[in-house]
């Protein structure tokens, strides 16, 4: 019988947060892939927890993850943590569940605190939808193409960003998508917690001067609604002519033009007849 995978949340600051179930979790397995093993061994030691410890990062990803795959496969558990909040996510332990997935690995989750949600939470902007967007590239092209690609996405969109970096992405931002309202967060459950309420114009502005500190996630307002398509009475006639070209029966092409237009389905049915009673009329022979 395989092993299994078990993604545990930690902490994104505050301790105090660290669930009695998570605890248990690590306390449980026979090791544990992290990060990063310095900040995780801080972890385990305010808790008093000890456990081999297996480096799981980014640039050796595809070597260790087939290893501790191997170790499941022969019936070990293995929790596996990031630096801060929920594994898997932003994170290079998203590979390791898909390559458990594609192995036929059980995973499990003990849920945590998570940066984006968090930050949704506080920033004051929408959030029944929303997009996480994650790091943006360092390279220039790579990054341009990402901003364009949400410009007009409607939804409230969250990136996380390192503090060095914060002054050009403010910026980055207000230049790809225009001055929309921001909430910066740092330090989230942290002593010096900050959230900061503003639009990217004056973000990009204040920190060219300030310096960041702290880990940042930025929540910024999805793209404006479109404007209403305004069309003359002509115009939404010659729309619903278009529909029944296509087969549509009259009034329901009147309807359809009417839901473009916004004007009302009967004027729009009315001019639809007389056009085609003047070319009826003007197609008959004296």
């Amino acid at each position: 019988m395989p092993g299994k995978l078990v993604l545990v949340g930690t902490p994104i600051g505050n301790l105090s947060d660290f669930s009695p179930r998570a605890r248990q979790a690590l306390e449980e397995c026979d090791f544990i892939a992290a990060e990063d093993t310095r900040v995780t061994l801080k972890l385990l030691n305010h808790f008093s927890i000890k456990k081999p410890l297996v480096s799981y990062y980014e640039h050796n990803r595809r070597e260790k993850g087939a290893l501790i795959c191997q170790r499941l496969e022969a019936g070990e558990t293995a929790c596996l943590v990031t630096d801060a909040g929920m594994p898997a996510i932003s994170d290079p332990g998203e590979d390791l569940v898909a390559l458990c997935a594609a192995r036929g690995i059980p995973v499990a989750a003990v849920p945590g605190p998570s940066a984006v949600v968090t930050a949704l939470a506080l920033s004051g902007l929408p959030t029944g939808r929303f997009c996480f967007e994650g790091f943006l590239s360092t390279a220039k092209a790579s990054r341009r193409d990402h901003l364009n690609a949400v410009k007009e996405e409607r939804r409230t969109l969250v990136f996380y960003e390192a503090p060095h970096k914060l002054p050009s992405t403010l910026q980055d931002l207000y230049d790809a998508l225009g001055d929309r309202r921001v909430a910066i967060c740092r330090e989230m459950t942290k002593l010096h917690e900050e959230v900061i309420r503003t639009t990217l114009g004056e973000a990009a502005q204040r920190f060219r001067t300030e310096l960041p500190r702290g880990e940042q996630v930025l929540v910024v307002e999805g793209a404006p609604a479109p404007a209403p398509r305004t069309l003359s009475l002509s115009d939404a006639a010659a729309l619903a002519k278009e529909r029944m070209a296509q087969g549509m029966a009259a009034t329901q092409a009147a309807k359809e033009a009417a839901r473009e237009s916004g004007l009302k389905k009967g004027d729009i049915y009315r001019e639809l007849m007389q056009a085609n009673q003047i070319q009826t009329d003007f197609g008959k022979k004296e």
